[in-house]
């Protein structure tokens, strides 16, 4: 019997997947995030879904009881679900993975992922991924990437990763896909470790156009930058209300402007090639109405 339940097999063109999980990879939930930001922009549509009964300790992930017309009892188990999206004018179509990392049989759930990519005819997969770091919230946030092909990193400008030890779902998936053949990267985003709100806009927002560059398509997020601008503010005005939180994040502050100076190298800035093929595809996608 397969893990694996299907409400339809969408037709799809040279499709990508994006994959994203709450929990362990998911800090500030700004992987997760991203993902339904995504999802909503292209009003996508669920496919599939992987049965949860294998894959959770139930005392650890618990499923959650909710009231639906304010009587009747509803379960909410924990989900793995793909939704497809058309996106015109683009290269290729969506495949997106949203849910929960699993805590049991981590190979059989990447199997069943990596089976649903390849029934898909997927070309490429990106995962996401977040994660605590001493960065100050006023800076930009860094990605780091790592991808099957060196080439791909290297092209988009992402920060190589040199991170070792323990890692997640996400993590597991990109080492299988490149195993498999399957093109793929995984990129990672930094965010405040002394920011509890989650979740946060503002690295979700860097993630988002991470994807983009990696994709191939351009996503309308100017709700999320005002959210990300949001939050900036409000977390600036707590900031500043506490002497001992703002000297420590000025501390931060110092700390990543000598690492990372405020003006880019000329070789970082992208070429005048690039600006214009992202410009055109973002002018396909809008169709010729705009």
């Amino acid at each position: 019997m397969s893990d694996l339940i299907w409400d339809r097999r969408p037709e799809l063109r040279k499709p990508v997947m994006v994959c994203a999980f709450k929990g362990w990879n998911d800090a500030g939930e700004a992987a997760s995030a991203a993902l339904s930001f995504i999802r909503g922009s292209f009003d996508a549509e669920d496919v599939a879904e992987i049965d949860p009964e294998e894959y959770y300790d139930f005392t650890a992930v618990r499923p959650t009881v909710r009231l639906t017309e304010g009587r009747t009892r509803e379960m909410d188990w924990p989900e793995n679900k793909f939704s497809v999206a058309q996106v015109a004018g683009a290269e290729g179509d969506l495949v997106m993975l949203q849910g929960v990392e699993p805590s049991l049989r981590w190979r059989r759930f990447t199997d069943s992922v990596i089976n649903t990519a390849r029934e898909l005819d997927v070309r490429m997969v990106i995962t996401l991924g977040a994660l605590l770091a001493d960065v100050p919230h006023t800076r930009p946030v860094a990605i780091t990437g790592i991808a099957s092909e060196r080439s791909l990193v290297d092209r988009l400008g992402f920060q190589h990763t040199s991170y070792e030890g323990p890692t997640g779902i996400v993590g597991v998936l990109h080492s299988t896909f490149a195993k498999a053949g399957i093109r793929c990267a995984s990129l990672w985003a930094s965010g405040p470790h002394y920011v509890a709100a989650a979740p946060n806009p503002k690295v979700a927002l860097a993630l988002v156009r991470a994807f983009e560059g990696i994709a191939g398509v351009v996503v309308d997020a100017g709700e999320l930058e005002s959210a990300a601008d949001d939050y900036e503010r409000q977390v600036s005005a707590a900031v500043a209300s506490d002497p001992e939180v703002k000297a420590f994040v000025e501390r931060l502050e110092t700390a990543m402007d000598e690492v990372a100076p405020d003006t880019p190298d000329e070789q970082d800035l992208p070429s005048a090639d690039t600006i214009a093929r992202d410009f055109q595809r973002f002018l396909r996608q809008r169709g010729p109405e705009s």
